[in-house]
């Protein structure tokens, strides 16, 4: 298998070319400064310069509050990038593998996860950029799969168990919100996710999220359990804790398709994340 990953120096991506090395691929990974993918003859070139017969898009405009105020630039990264990125793959017969997000759903839903096939209704000019980005990669390849998934952490990049961690060095006590429920992931989960759906055939959108559900109180009062952190964790609201971006209050995911890998609860994410944490 030839991959070819972009964002490869993210907290995802730098991920992704691990184990598909680990699995014996040929990998190629590329990110700034090596090109400018919401340049469409730079994508092409990249793409046509590794050959590949699969692409894991891991490269976005991710800064959820920034991309209030800059949501031209996001929607230049998380969709014309991926729209030039998936045609390009498709112009050389090759799969792509998308990443995507929770936050392309409204939060309205109740009473169970989000499935692939429910309605989608961003809040927030990230989710909005992500959306069309989903659209633009199942318009220009129809060899795709638009991996959704929720809340994401790891090492080697900004996310929230590291912010946590990095505040209770400070602090005796921190506020987090109880009332934002989603579905915290491992990057260390979902990069082999990734590389089966890419070595895979099915087509369309997959739900690839840590197993479960919490809040963001309870994901911290769980890490830092886990860490031996003896910080206080207080609760507060999203109203009281006022962000730049709306964020959808619900935005737990779940799988109604066989094909979809499945990931390990949650909780094992956050162990996975301390150790290798710890190790680095």
């Amino acid at each position: 298998m030839r991959l070819l990953v972009t964002g490869a120096a993210g907290m995802l991506g730098h991920r992704v070319v691990a184990d598909a090395r680990a699995r014996g691929w040929a990998v190629a990974g590329v990110d700034l400064p090596d090109a400018d993918l919401t340049d469409p003859l730079a994508a092409q070139d990249v793409v046509e310069e590794h050959a590949p017969d699969a692409v894991v898009h891991c490269a976005a405009f991710t800064d959820v509050d920034g991309a209030e105020e800059q949501e031209a630039r996001a929607r230049a990264v998380n969709a014309d990038a991926s729209a030039n990125i998936a045609a390009a793959a498709a112009m050389l017969g090759a799969r792509i593998v998308a990443v995507s997000t929770d936050y392309v759903f409204d939060g309205t839903l109740t009473g169970r996860p989000y499935v692939e096939s429910d309605p989608t209704g961003p809040v927030g000019a990230y989710g909005r950029t992500k959306l069309a980005g989903e659209d633009a990669v199942a318009g220009h390849n129809p060899n795709h799969a638009i991996a959704r998934t929720a809340w994401l952490f790891g090492v080697g990049g900004k996310s929230f168990p590291d912010t946590m961690l990095t505040a209770a060095q400070t602090r005796d006590e921190v506020a987090v919100v109880t009332d934002q429920i989603g579905s915290p992931t491992w990057a260390g989960h979902l990069s082999p996710a990734l590389l089966d759906l890419a070595a895979g055939t099915a087509t369309g959108v997959f739900h690839i999220a840590g197993g479960g559900q919490c809040s963001w109180h309870e994901l911290t009062v769980e890490l830092y359990r886990a860490a031996g952190v003896a910080t206080r964790v207080n609760e507060t609201t999203a109203a009281e804790f006022a962000r730049p971006a709306p964020r959808p209050a619900w935005s737990v995911l779940a799988t109604e398709r066989d094909e979809t890998p499945r990931l390990p609860p949650w909780q094992d994410g956050v162990a996975a994340y301390l150790q290798e944490r710890n190790a680095s």
